[in-house]
């Protein structure tokens, strides 16, 4: 087998386009237990996801995981599916469409806007190949997690890193490590927040919940965690709610390991029995609804508190296409693209002196 994959074909002067790549983490094909174990093997077989020794996990995820859990999360699954599929794939399609839109709007042209799943379909190779074959020497990756994280971040990385190995023609690359304070970004939470509150009135308390990590990487260096309640400083800022109002919490535990705490469904547990009436609970780490935010919090967290005696419980929609949220993706994107944007397309004239030369050469094909 060859080292490195074919090249697509190429003329020469042909104009050299940007490509931006927004990834995201990966969703199953469908809601059966079928679609879901590989998805889910894939997951749990990425070392930043998993940091246990292979030869201590690899029992573990297949000879018990992988025969119990994808039943349970194709049920899961089920209860948020819709009729154009997966939330975090729709989402994160029509987020990709929308910036290519407002980059064109604003006169931004030879950009081609795709989009990949970290696990699942369609894949980073994927997605990559097609940018390439588009004529993209310079890409840049936008992970569309907010906070940085090596199990989310780096993750799509080294999947990029790993990628190129296998090409012999590399292009230029550039990569959004993390938007955790990014102006625009907070402003569009905050405006997310403030329309909830306008249709139903604020609650007691705001709640802001971000996907757990294992505690033991904060301790290693991780400054996911950090990261997180920053984003909850600025959001609680922006709305101006004294800190009684507000509360950062960490969901999705997997294992039996620590996690960073405090937990999202205990925490709400609790706040129902101290007298808290009502909550509104926003997940800032996700842009896109998916699993985690439309049935974790959604409907596990709405049971848990309600069962406490809370008396009302709203889950306040992600980011997903709203405008304020595009905008401020459209512009970390621009800002990032830096003087890729100033390189000029380069006109007929000067493409057909190019093609003239390259024939001179012998070096068309």
């Amino acid at each position: 087998m060859a080292r490195y994959r074919p090249e697509p074909p190429y003329t020469h002067g042909t104009p050299a386009r940007t490509g931006i790549l927004l990834a995201n983490l990966g969703t199953p094909t469908a809601p059966t237990a079928a679609a879901v174990r590989p998805y889910l093997k894939q997951f749990l077989s990425d070392p930043r996801v998993v940091e246990i020794p292979r030869l201590v996990w690899w029992p573990i995820l297949n000879g018990i995981i992988l025969n119990l859990r994808p039943k349970k999360s194709a049920a899961k699954y089920e209860t948020i599916w819709t009729d154009e599929g997966s939330p975090l794939l729709v989402h994160t399609q029509r987020q990709a469409k929308l910036v290519a839109g407002y980059l064109l709007q604003a006169g931004i042209r030879d950009i081609t806007v795709d989009w990949a799943m970290r696990y699942g379909s369609p894949s980073i190779p994927d997605t990559l190949a097609r940018l390439k074959a588009a004529g993209c020497t310079r890409i840049l990756v936008v992970p569309l997690y907010p906070q940085y994280a090596a199990s989310t971040t780096a993750s799509v990385l080294d999947e990029i890193a790993d990628c190129l190995t296998h090409w012999r023609n590399l292009p230029e690359i550039r990569y959004v490590r993390s938007f955790h304070d990014d102006p625009g970004y907070i402003a569009a939470l905050a405006q997310n927040v403030r329309d909830h509150w306008m249709k139903n009135g604020q609650a007691d308390k705001l709640v802001m919940s971000f996907h757990g990590v294992p505690r033991r990487s904060l301790d290693l260096g991780d400054p996911y965690h950090c990261e997180c309640h920053k984003t909850a400083r600025l959001l609680a800022e922006a709305l101006e709610l004294p800190a009684e109002r507000w509360q950062l919490t960490f969901q999705s535990r997997f294992g039996k390991a620590e996690w960073l705490k405090p937990y999202t469904e205990p925490t709400l547990e609790a706040l129902a029995r101290q007298g808290t009436r009502s909550v509104d609970v926003i997940c800032p780490g996700f842009v896109a609804d998916c699993l985690e935010t439309l049935e974790e919090i959604g409907a596990e967290c709405r049971a848990a508190f309600l069962g406490a005696g809370g008396e009302s419980f709203h889950y306040i929609d992600c980011l997903n296409e709203r405008h304020g949220w595009i905008a401020a993706l459209t512009a970390i994107v621009r800002s990032h693209l830096g003087n890729w944007l100033e390189i000029p397309a380069a006109d007929s004239a000067a493409l057909e002196s190019a093609r003239r030369r390259a024939c001179d050469l012998g070096a068309v094909r």
